[in-house]
């Protein structure tokens, strides 16, 4: 047994190198530029689904049916040269489903396992509440650990690993709340909302004959993902970023509009993504303005407002901007 004293931490990832950087942001353009071709004049979506992506999170997309939820989903999916699998999400969908089963195999007299739709680099999970809740947690250790276990053996997802969720408003028909443990383990939730008119008729025009899927062609591959995401985790943040990250975290628990507050799992989102979007503007370290920037996406769906809110009607977004200007931004970098 090694004493106490005697422990070693793993070696911080490195700075990331201009090479690096560049490297870096010529894919994430690339990506951008694919996604911003099929998803009309939802530039700042598409930017989020990227920041995710890169940070190692898994995506939200809530939104009225029809918007193209499932098409951000899906092409996101395409533009990554990786395996992909997706997930109809109905009532009748049972956990083995997702994660996988153990098959008796009467040739060699064992069990075998064979793995669920979720063995997948990039997982699309069309409509995910409406699932029961019970296949809704199937979800659970896949999203947090990147690991499967059935029949008490764990199996190791790949990597990189990313599930694009989407769902309707609860309002909806036939659709089960996402419980505050599985809204809480996405990284950020976004609502891709209706295009303005000039992104709609632009979308008649290059999308009415044929499905823009077709034109979607992959940037990069699974290993290209894996080698940003070791670029993306050795940008520097300072100790006055990572402060300025855990106040306002530590101000939605305090919040007279807020009931339940973000989760330390939010802080280490929060800050993961802001490394990203750091990354992707070609920067080695952090701003504050990164921060600021992912607050609502990264935190408005973990908050629960308090009875009060309801009543005069603000929105989780709402009071999470109110916590962004409250807190005090530090200086330094």
């Amino acid at each position: 047994m090694i004493p106490a004293d005697q422990t070693t931490r793993p070696a911080p990832p490195s700075a990331p190198t201009p090479d690096e950087l560049a490297r870096l942001g010529e894919v994430g353009s690339r990506l951008t530029a694919t996604m911003n071709a099929v998803i009309e004049g939802k530039s700042d979506v598409v930017s989020t689904a990227i920041t995710v992506l890169l940070a190692e999170g898994h995506l939200l997309v809530e939104d009225v049916p029809g918007v193209g939820k499932t098409m951000l989903a899906k092409t996101l999916a395409r533009a990554i040269d990786a395996s992909v699998r997706r997930i109809q999400f109905t009532p009748d969908l049972l956990p083995s489903d997702i994660t996988g089963v153990s098959i008796f195999n009467q040739d060699s007299r064992a069990f075998e396992f064979r793995q669920g739709a979720v063995f997948a680099n990039v997982v699309v999970g069309d409509e995910i509440n409406r699932a029961s809740p019970k296949a809704q947690s199937a979800l659970l250790e896949c999203m947090e650990e990147h690991s499967v276990t059935v029949d008490g053996r764990t199996h190791q997802l790949p990597h990189p690993f990313i599930i694009i969720a989407t769902q309707n408003p609860v309002e909806m028909e036939g659709t089960y709340p996402l419980p505050e443990a599985q809204r809480d383990r996405f990284m950020a939730r976004v609502s891709v909302g209706y295009p303005d008119h000039r992104a709609e008729v632009a979308m008649l025009d290059h999308h009415g004959a044929r499905s823009p899927l077709d034109d979607v062609r992959p940037v990069t591959d699974a290993e290209g993902i894996a080698d940003l995401i070791g670029t993306v985790r050795g940008v520097h943040a300072s100790q006055a970023a990572r402060q300025y990250v855990v106040d306002l975290t530590s101000a939605t628990r305090s919040h007279s509009s807020i009931r339940l507050g973000a989760s330390p799992r939010a802080t280490l989102h929060l800050l993961r993504a802001a490394r990203s979007r750091a990354a992707l503007a070609g920067r080695d370290h952090v701003l504050p303005d990164d921060v600021q920037a992912l607050a609502v996406p990264l935190l408005a769906h973990r908050i629960i407002l308090s009875s009060q809110a309801h009543l005069a009607r603000e929105s989780p977004a709402s009071v999470i901007e109110d916590v962004v200007r409250r807190t005090r931004v530090p200086g330094g970098r």
